[in-house]
């Protein structure tokens, strides 16, 4: 439950302590005295947007904490935050814009302090009578109650897998038409390069040879040239050299020491000889092959087509191959993909199918449930006559399943229901809300419920029903009610009272808890405008009924 609550330089509020206590408290005061302010400054402790606006004048900072008198809570745990003898929630906000968010001292982001809020209080207002009126919040209603928000999650993210494998395989078959074109265009291309039968180093060769070819018939004249010179010719290099050797022989007889110089031009006749055999022979490769040099040509030519369109020379048209034969088992393993999907994603639309029936299915027993259990809490707000009905039907398939739901509701016998936005004037609206809002908290584990201003339009014995509902709901909740009746008021069992004081630094709130004389008082007050005679008399009256219904409720 809330204990405590202390709130600085708030709006009007400069400072404020106050101790809250279980069962029914409500908080009563002037219209403006800053009763809602205060629920303001609680929605602040539990993560709610903040506003600069909302930082009372002339200071730099609001702070705002709330101490719950209350165990650990288990995603609290999961982040090592520590309970201790209860939960503290502190929220720091400056006229720069900065906040800060403090659970027992330690620091997190707001997005945690509000999950930690929501958990612990939950606040319903007057605007709620608007929301009561979608769809989407019906929904969600009956599937609180119904305890279907965690099956509702699973289906949620079954229907967004869903979502994400349709959206890939649209994607995927949308472009089929595309890479069935490249698939087409990459074997085509591999194929002509195939077709070429490529060496690696073979472009090269082709030149060499292409040269010979081409310079064949003076490479053979110059190569039977110098056989001629060495050889064969008159005056050859070989005929020389042997006179030169008969006359170093002869000079050899008379002086010894010329036979170094004699044996070196001895050992060089047969060299010369050797070289001229080479030389004979090798000019006779030097044939000119015009068919054999056309078809280099021809080869060549294939070569360099190729690679102006592939890639500079064989190396660059084999890459090409290789990087072209990748790709086409990407796009094979594309078309293997589409099919894989398509299978995925029907088996998951069935599976997604499933579970929306299952969930509706749900829904409708939880409807019926409700039902009874809104209908009772109508009864006890004077609304004996009064039908609810809930309508489950079958509606496109979104991210809360396959289902639409509609309230509907008839405040006399006899009138055919009708959505709730025709149906209900505000008063009768205000107590359907609490109604579901009683059912509700039947079934959740939020422990603090506060209502502001929640029963609007409604008065008389209905005042005193609504009461009795509050009354009801304090017994398994500690609730707290800003109200400006005093039916209600008298059934509560802690009364405060929300009050405008003037200071030297303005306007300030104070809220006090009221002693059982000053609470008839403030009854009476409430129920005349001003305090009377009469009037107190119908405030220890209003007290006394509202004593005993808490006594029966017991």
């Amino acid at each position: 439950m809330l204990r405590e609550l202390r709130i600085r330089d708030f709006a009007i509020i400069d400072e404020l302590t106050t101790h809250f206590a279980p069962g029914f408290n409500v908080l009563t005061g002037e219209t403006g005295a800053g009763k809602s302010i205060i629920v303001d400054a609680l929605g602040l402790a539990l993560g709610e947007r903040a506003q600069t606006d909302a930082i009372r004048t002339g200071k730099n900072e609001t702070v705002v904490e709330a101490y719950f008198d209350l165990g650990p809570l288990p995603f609290l745990e999961k982040l090592g935050i520590p309970a201790g003898d209860g939960i503290i929630l502190r929220r720091t906000f400056s006229a720069a814009g900065k906040s800060k968010a403090y659970i027992n001292d330690t620091m997190v982001n707001v997005q945690t302090l509000l999950e930690a809020g929501r958990s612990l209080v939950d606040i319903h207002g007057q605007h709620e009578h608007q929301s009561l009126l979608s769809a989407d919040t019906q929904r969600t209603m009956l599937d609180a109650f119904g305890g279907l928000l965690g099956e509702r999650g699973e289906f949620e993210e079954a229907y967004h897998e869903v979502q994400k494998v349709r959206q890939e395989f649209s994607d995927l078959t949308s472009c089929m038409r595309e890479q069935e074109q490249r698939t087409d265009l990459l074997r085509f291309q591999t194929g002509e390069i195939d077709a070429a039968s490529l060496k690696a180093g073979e472009q090269e060769d082709l030149e060499r040879e292409r040269a010979l070819l081409a310079n064949a018939a003076k490479l053979s004249e110059l190569a039977d040239a110098s056989y001629l010179l060495l050889h064969s010719g008159e005056g050859s290099c070989s005929e020389k050299l042997s006179a030169a050797l008969s006359l170093l022989r002869e000079v050899s007889r008379i002086d010894r020491g010329i036979e170094e110089t004699l044996s070196l031009l001895e050992s060089a006749l047969p060299l010369i000889g050797d070289a001229a055999l080479s030389l004979r022979s090798y000019k006779d490769r030097y044939e000119v092959d015009p068919a054999r040099l056309e078809g280099i040509e021809d080869r060549l030519d294939l070569i360099k087509r190729l690679a102006r369109k592939y890639g500079e020379g064989v190396a660059g048209i084999l890459r090409y191959r290789e990087d072209a034969s990748r790709e086409l088992e990407q796009l094979s393993s594309s078309d293997e993909r589409a099919r894989t999907l398509g299978a995925e994603l029907h088996e998951k639309e069935a599976r997604l199918s499933e579970m929306a029936g299952r969930l509706s299915e749900r829904r409708k027993e939880a409807a019926k449930a409700i039902e009874k259990t809104v209908k009772e809490g109508l009864r006890e707000m004077a609304m004996a006559k009064a039908e609810f009905t809930i309508v489950v039907r079958p509606a496109p398939l979104t991210s809360s399943g396959g289902d639409g739901v509609e309230f509907l509701f008839s405040a006399n016998r006899g009138e055919p229901v009708k959505p709730l936005h025709r149906a209900a004037s505000g008063g009768e609206l205000s107590r359907v809300m609490l109604a579901l809002k009683g059912a509700l908290a039947a079934v959740d584990g939020v422990p603090v419920l506060i209502f502001d201003e929640v029963d609007a339009g409604i008065g008389g014995r209905t005042a005193e029903s609504v009461g009795r509902r509050l009354g009801r709901l304090s017994k398994r909740h500690q609730v707290l009610c800003i109200t400006h009746l005093a039916q209600i008021a008298a059934m509560a069992d802690h009364h405060f009272i929300a009050e405008k004081v003037e200071k030297k630094e303005g306007v300030c709130v104070t809220l006090t808890e009221l002693a059982s004389g000053e609470r008839e008082e403030e009854i009476a007050r409430m129920l005349g405008g001003k305090v009377t005679d009469i009037s107190l008399r119908h405030a220890k009256e209003l007290l006394g009924n509202g004593a005993h219904a808490q006594g029966k409720l017991l």
